[in-house]
């Protein structure tokens, strides 16, 4: 990372440049924040402690929603969306189906991947990985709503050194896979509309096949062909059929979708045909995945399972990692879809989700074989209940900390003191790259608290925390000036609309500690002038406008530490 350059005003502007869009961002003192601890506290860890052989699902908590699997060997690869988030797709690595590595993220380079004036629900999403024996390589490929990519595939040899360029692919619609059949051909999958003039109803769709020139890397033209329309049953009008996988067992082909929309009504279902393009037939047993059939007020409720991708595990027998999501106590959806896993009963011609039918429960056994669940230790991605603490003494940022239409490192810096961040004149309202070093919320009842050297300089200037479903909807605690004076504020924006719940004229003599605090749907917002004694500004305030099912969108909520040169959050 560049030193940073001395100038003899504060004033002056330094612009950084994002593919030709240019954001602006003071090369004044910027905030610097240290000691960052986020604890997740939630029951249900507390009430279903982990057996020898057990692990916890979710295995990716927080939104990783649209996972994707694949595997080498002894070698397995996850994929997630990652929307408007930067870097793109999320990408995780596996020995054992139970412990996770953070690889970062698979698009990374900004100049390639920039969603720099998207929505936070745009972006890329729904990926799916695949490894091609025939060739020794990995395939990631992936809807991008941004710059006008559309559907693009990228490849490796090795995913821990990194990805090729995004080659742009000739075929429109979204979520696709690539898979490799025995004889080294090609074939790509993927959701779209129906032809032309033959829509029957909203959210009728279809399921096409193209065949895939492995040595251009480009689908064949006049290939393609619609093998599901609809879904399961046409007559019973299903909607969104999606996510499609193609699988190939005992001389048959399987085509695996979502079916009935990523909310309530979501499911997995499957087909068997006899080749890669058809005719699919549905499995009279589907769907083979779905909590859509339980009372609503069920106890520790996990929900919306679906869009699911199936591997074969170390012990030979097969995994099911999809989607869900966990509520918290008024029903809200404010940690997102996470990425579950449960076995896979292939034994007959049908594959079946074990206990996927079934009020789905926190914790699966591991693989047989599998001795020792190293979750959140020795660098493995840590779930259930833990602590997440840190100090910026690293110069290699955690994967955890990510930037929103934008990489991280145009506005960090690591100082002896802390986390410098440069601010953007960007507010968080803005679809644009804002100076914002994301972590993603990833229990209902959790804290989050950071230590803040910052004096503000004018109105403009605020830094602080920030709780973000999306540009439209979130919480904005931070420290900014009034005239001469400086002052804490709560800043509550809900459908675009910004007010003030609570502010207070403060004096800064030394580092102040800020926190969030949420228990299910309430949520505390608290500073400590002296670092240890802390006081609540606004009282309790409620998390709806962090949920998915108020604020919309695809995205779980982030919480986030927030600078800006652009502030509008005014205290009257």
């Amino acid at each position: 990372m560049k030193q940073r350059q001395i100038f003899l005003s504060l004033s002056l502007l330094f612009l950084f440049s994002f593919n030709g869009v240019n954001f602006e961002a003071t090369l004044g003192k910027g905030p610097i924040f240290s000691n960052v601890v986020y604890t997740g506290d939630d029951t249900i860890y507390k009430n279903y402690p982990l057996k020898a052989d057990e692990f916890y699902s979710p295995i990716l908590q927080g939104c990783y929603p649209d996972p994707a699997i694949t595997r080498k060997g002894d070698d397995y690869y996850m994929v997630c969306s990652s929307f408007a988030m930067f870097p793109g797709v999320p990408i995780f690595h596996s020995k054992d189906l139970v412990n996770w590595t953070d690889l970062g993220g698979v698009l990374n380079n900004v100049s390639e991947f920039n969603p720099h004036d998207t929505g936070i629900s745009q972006g890329v999403y729904a990926p799916g990985i695949t490894y091609n024996p025939h060739n020794d390589t990995f395939y990631m490929i992936v809807t991008a709503f941004t710059g006008n990519m559309g559907n693009i595939i990228v490849k490796t040899k090795d995913p821990m050194k990194g990805w090729g360029s995004p080659i742009k692919l000739d075929f429109n619609g979204i979520d696709p896979c690539i898979f490799f059949d025995d004889n080294g051909k090609g074939y790509i999958v993927h959701n779209d509309a129906p032809d032309k003039g033959k829509e029957l109803y909203e959210g009728h769709r279809v399921i096409k096949v193209w065949e895939y020139d492995v040595a251009n890397d480009k689908v064949i033209p006049g290939t393609d062909k619609i093998i599901v329309d609809g879904g399961v049953d046409l007559s019973k009008k299903p909607i969104w059929i999606e996510a499609p996988h193609l699988y190939k067992k005992d001389g048959h082909y399987y085509l695996m979708c979502a079916e009935g929309g990523t909310g309530d009504n979501h499911s997995e279902v499957i087909f068997i045909s006899d080749s890669p393009k058809g005719p699919f037939k549905p499995a009279s047993n589907n769907p083979i995945l779905t909590q859509r059939y339980f009372p609503q007020d069920r106890p520790e409720k996990v929900d919306w399972a679906g869009h699911a991708d199936l591997v074969q595990g170390p012990d030979n027998k097969y995994y099911g990692v999809f989607l869900g999501i966990r509520p918290n106590d008024k029903n809200r959806v404010n940690t997102g879809r996470e990425t579950f896993m449960l076995p896979v009963d292939w034994s007959g011609v049908f594959p079946v989700f074990e206990n996927g039918l079934v009020p789905l429960e926190p914790k699966i056994k591991m693989p047989k074989g599998v001795t020792e669940n190293k979750t959140g230790k020795d660098g493995f991605f840590p779930n259930g209940n833990f602590m997440f603490t840190e100090n910026f003494t690293s110069q290699k940022l955690d994967y955890r900390w990510i930037g929103l239409r934008g990489p991280r490192e145009k506005f960090i810096s690591v100082t002896k003191k802390g986390l410098e961040i440069k601010p953007f004149a960007v507010n968080i309202k803005e679809v644009k790259p804002t100076s914002t070093l994301f972590y993603r919320q990833q229990h209902n009842t959790f804290s989050f608290a950071t230590t803040i050297d910052f004096k503000p300089a004018s109105e403009k200037d605020l830094a602080g925390i920030v709780c973000l479903q999306n540009e439209r909807f979130n919480y904005v605690f931070g420290i900014t000036k009034k005239g001469k004076d400086t002052y804490i504020l709560l800043e509550r924006t809900e459908k675009g609309v910004s007010t003030i719940m609570a502010s207070t004229k403060i004096e800064i003599r030394k580092n102040i500690r800020l926190q969030v605090k949420a228990n299910g749907d309430s949520y505390e917002f608290s500073y400590a002038l002296n670092g240890t004694d802390f006081e609540n500004l606004g009282g309790s305030v409620s998390g709806d406008i962090l949920s998915t099912n108020v604020a919309g969108g695809f995205t779980g909520a982030l919480v986030g530490l927030y600078a800006t040169a652009s502030n509008d959050a005014q205290v009257k």
